[in-house]
C-alpha cells in the first residue's frame, strides 16, 4: 500500500481535474492521496468525492509559501479542516497578492515588447490561485516561447526580467495557521532549497514533518531526511508534486510512500485533536 501526499489539479497550477487526477491514482493502485494545491482548498471536495467513488483514502490539504530566515520555503499543511475560517481567510488573503502578482509580471512583459493580454492568463488559469505557470502557458499559446522551459528561463524564473516576489508570511505563522485548522505541518522538498540549516527553527516552531519522499530527491538525498526526520523526531511524508502536464510528463506515480507512514500521520493528528 502506498499513497502520494503531493498533488496539485488544476485548482491552483495543476492541468488535471479532481475527478482525472484520482482516476490516474487509482489506475496506479495507490491507497491514500493528499490534495495540496497552493493557495487553496477549492478543490478539496472534489477530489474527496473523486477518491470516494475510485475507493482511496483522501487527505485534504494545501502548499503555503512562506519565509525562514531569508529562505523561501514551501510548508505542507494535512489533515486541514476546509472550512477552518482563519486559514480561509489567510488563503483568501494569498490569493489576491497572486492575481496582483500576475498583473505585475504580465506588466513587465508587456514592458519588454511582448503582447500579452493579462486576461488571456487569467482565462488560462480560470482558478483563485493563479502562477507562473499560467503565463508560461499563454507564452506556448501565443508562439512567444516554444515551451514552458523557455517560459521560465526567458521571463520567469527569479532573476529573470518579469519575476518578482511575492507576499510570504514567516515560517512559524504558516505552522501556527495549520495547527488552527486542525492539521500538520511538513517542509516540502526540503533537498531543493540545500538549507539544512533551517530545519532546527522549523521543528522549534512546531513543525510536524519532513518530505523525505519525493520526485526529485534520490536515494541517498532520501536517507539523509529519514535520518534528520529520526533525528528530530518528524513525521515522514512524500509525494510527486504532480502537477499534471505542466512539466512535460505527469509526475504520479513517481514517488511512492509506503502507506505506514500515512498511519503515523493519522495517529499523531487524533492524538493532537483528543487532547
Amino acid at each position: 500500500m502506498f499513497a502520494d501526499l503531493h498533488l496539485h489539479t488544476n485548482f491552483s497550477d495543476g492541468t488535471y481535474t479532481p475527478e482525472e487526477l484520482a482516476g490516474h491514482a487509482h489506475r496506479l493502485g495507490f491507497s491514500a492521496v493528499a490534495l495540496t494545491d497552493h493557495d487553496t482548498m477549492e478543490g478539496c471536495p472534489r477530489m474527496a468525492a473523486a477518491c470516494v467513488t475510485h475507493g482511496i483514502e483522501f487527505v485534504p490539504g494545501s502548499e503555503l509559501t512562506c519565509e525562514h530566515e531569508r529562505q523561501e520555503l514551501h510548508i505542507l499543511g494535512y489533515f486541514l479542516d476546509t472550512a477552518n475560517e482563519k486559514l480561509c481567510t489567510a488563503l483568501a488573503k494569498f490569493q489576491e497578492v497572486r492575481v496582483n502578482r500576475i498583473r505585475e509580471m504580465v506588466a513587465r512583459i508587456n514592458a519588454l515588447g511582448v503582447k500579452l493580454d493579462v486576461q488571456m492568463v487569467f482565462d488560462i488559469a480560470n482558478c483563485r490561485a493563479p502562477g507562473r505557470p499560467h503565463i508560461g502557458r499563454a507564452l506556448v499559446q501565443l508562439g512567444i516561447c516554444s515551451g514552458m522551459d523557455e517560459a521560465f528561463d526567458r521571463f520567469l524564473k527569479k532573476g529573470k526580467p518579469a519575476w518578482m516576489p511575492k507576499y510570504r508570511m514567516t515560517a512559524a505563522e504558516a505552522i501556527d495557521l495549520i495547527h488552527q485548522a486542525g492539521g500538520l505541518a511538513s517542509l516540502a522538498h526540503p533537498g531543493l532549497y540545500r538549507a539544512d540549516h533551517v530545519i532546527p527553527g522549523l521543528v522549534a516552531a512546531g513543525m510536524d514533518g519532513l518530505e523525505c519522499f519525493y520526485t526529485k530527491h534520490s536515494t541517498p538525498i532520501m536517507e539523509h531526511y529519514m535520518l534528520i526526520a529520526d533525528k528530530h523526531r518528524l513525521l515522514v511524508t512524500g509525494g510527486s508534486d504532480c502537477h499534471g502536464m505542466n512539466k512535460g510528463q505527469p509526475l504520479i506515480g513517481s514517488t511512492k510512500l509506503p502507506y505506514q507512514f500515512v498511519e503515523l500521520l493519522k495517529k499523531r493528528v487524533a492524538a493532537r485533536r483528543a487532547t
